[in-house]
């Protein structure tokens, strides 16, 4: 098959998909509003390494072992729909002095930020799903390693910039003004998105490898 109309086939799928808002999106514009640009942008590395592991991971065989195992692509959503419903909750309920919008002393959520955006992205079961079917359909035993490797860089760069363009985005100085008193508004909202995600997840358990 042809390297350029793979790379259209499987990009023309990946980037609506990384633009549409999900619970990538939500949290980086939640580290971003709360706690900043080095916040944002560490949730964005997050995020983009914990892409780039699955599509290492879905080009290297995930797909095939969990369409032979279905009870783990079960398993998988069950799991990642269970913990972002987890930390919707821990969102909804923080209290309202946990942060302070753009505030040096609210650092804390950017010490974790890295690890809030890798484990957003780790327990999405809809990037499984995306990378184990798209990308798996796309390759084949004779597609060439060179390919394999810059369709691997180029989920990671595609990530890096549309979340960092984000990142700066929601960080910046009109943004941060307006919202200046909204802190806990926004770790509720984006509670309430990570629980509706979990939940439709959930529901939609029953069949763990459709989109």
């Amino acid at each position: 098959m042809d390297a350029a109309f793979i790379l259209l086939s499987v990009f023309g799928i990946f980037i609506p998909a990384l633009i549409l808002p999900g619970p990538d999106f939500i949290g980086v514009v939640r580290s971003s509003m709360t706690g900043g640009a080095r916040s944002g942008l560490l949730t964005t590395l997050g995020v983009s390494l914990g892409l780039l592991m699955y599509a290492s991971l879905s080009l290297l065989g995930l797909s095939a072992i969990l369409t032979q195992y279905e009870w783990l692509a079960w398993a998988v959503r069950v799991a990642g729909a269970s913990y972002l419903i987890y930390l919707g909750l821990r969102l909804l309920f923080a209290k309202k002095g946990q942060v302070a919008l753009g505030h040096p002393e609210a650092a804390k959520p950017a010490r974790n930020a890295f690890l809030f955006g890798f484990t957003v992205t780790l327990t999405n079961p809809k990037a499984v799903v995306l990378f184990s079917s798209v990308f798996a359909t796309a390759v084949t035993a004779e597609t060439p390693v060179w390919l394999l490797v810059l369709m691997i860089a180029l989920v990671f760069m595609s990530a890096l910039v549309w979340y960092s363009i984000v990142s700066l985005f929601m960080s910046s100085r009109p943004v941060m003004n307006r919202f200046a008193r909204a802190s806990h508004i926004i770790e509720r909202a984006a509670g309430a998105c990570f629980i509706a995600i979990g939940g439709k997840l959930l529901l939609d358990a029953r069949n763990p490898l459709s989109p």
